[in-house]
């Protein structure tokens, strides 16, 4: 039986992530990767970073790539160990901004030793700790992205009046570690919320996962297990009081499409039918060359999809939290009403 549930693609850019030695890291080489992931009306692309290894930075590489595109979302990986979540926020508001609606952020830890040593403030703690810690972020960035309205902003030259200072919100925040009061110094982003990503790959991020993402990132290596776990994140979503059809569920795949059998055709196949037998909503690839494996992907199996009535020939939508389907949010001090 074949699924009428939007089928969501999406595909990482870094050099390295899938199993070849990392090539080139440039930003013109993500450009052309992002303009072929559009031209294949993918959902979004992703670009993985970590403290533990040398490369561009994600975000800042991103941040070039959203004037050089038009409707592909864009998710740079941000790690939320040793670093401020008040400028996190920020930044990842700015790409929201720069992108015209079309950011997200992959949240990740740093859990090594060599890691904290780098910048000095602390040692490394636990890994359940980080990824407690990661979600606070998640959950004070939020707050922060609502901490201004959405009609805030005056911009009345004749009374030289900028803002509304009724609608910026202190956000009066203390987590485990750290502490926030707000509000942010960027306006609300086109999205409301620029949309959460997490790789759930590791048992210690699921919680974090079902408790504040968007989009949730799984490994499986059968249709059973990835339905199981999908399920688990559903049933943990709804005990953190969240609408578990709000979170979208995408398989990451390590995908060789000059070595695997049946090519561009199989991955079409596998793809439908564990999208159609409900086991994810998505699928996350990982190419093992992305210059070579995403040019085949969108010139065959992306095709094949198409033909077959289950992916999208062109974008429906503006923003990201479009593509996906994600309802944006409301200000939650606009409809609490919480005084600034």
């Amino acid at each position: 039986m074949t699924s009428t549930r939007p089928l969501h693609l999406a595909a990482e850019l870094a050099p390295g992530s899938g199993r070849a030695a990392p090539g080139p890291d440039t930003a013109a080489r993500t450009v052309a990767l992002a303009r072929l992931a559009e031209a294949a009306a993918l959902d979004f692309v992703t670009h993985d970073d970590s403290f533990a290894r040398p490369g561009l930075d994600a975000l800042a590489v991103l941040a070039r790539v959203a004037p050089e595109t038009r409707s592909v979302g864009l998710v740079p990986t941000v790690t939320t160990t040793h670093t401020e979540p008040f400028h996190v926020q920020a930044a990842v508001a700015t790409l929201d901004w720069v992108s015209r609606g079309r950011a997200g952020w992959r949240i990740e830890v740093s859990p090594t030793g060599a890691e904290a040593r780098l910048f000095g403030r602390r040692p490394a703690p636990p890994t359940a700790e980080l990824w407690q810690e990661a979600g606070e972020v998640a959950e004070v960035s939020r707050k922060l992205w609502d901490s201004w309205e959405d009609d805030a902003e005056i911009r009345d030259a004749a009374t030289g009046r900028f803002v509304d200072r009724r609608k910026l919100h202190h956000v009066d925040f203390q987590g485990a570690t750290f502490s926030v009061k707000g509000p942010s110094i960027v306006p609300r982003p086109p999205q409301g919320n620029p949309v959460t990503v997490v790789d759930a790959t590791r048992p210690a991020a699921r919680d974090t996962a079902a408790h504040h993402a968007d989009v949730v990132l799984v490994r499986a290596s059968s249709a059973e297990e990835a339905a199981a776990l999908r399920a688990e994140l559903h049933r943990s979503a709804r005990a953190h009081g969240r609408d578990p059809g709000q979170l979208r569920v995408l398989l990451s795949l390590t995908v060789d499409l000059d070595a695997y059998e049946g090519g561009p055709g199989a991955l079409a196949e596998l793809i439908a039918g564990w999208h159609g037998g409900g086991a994810v909503d998505g699928f996350h690839l990982v190419p093992a060359v992305p210059e070579r494996d995403l040019e085949r992907f969108a010139a065959g199996t992306a095709t094949r999809l198409r033909d077959r009535g289950l992916f999208r020939s062109a974008y429906g939508g503006a923003t990201l939290r479009d593509h996906l389907g994600l309802a944006r949010p409301v200000s939650q001090y606009a409809t609490t009403g919480a005084s600034a």
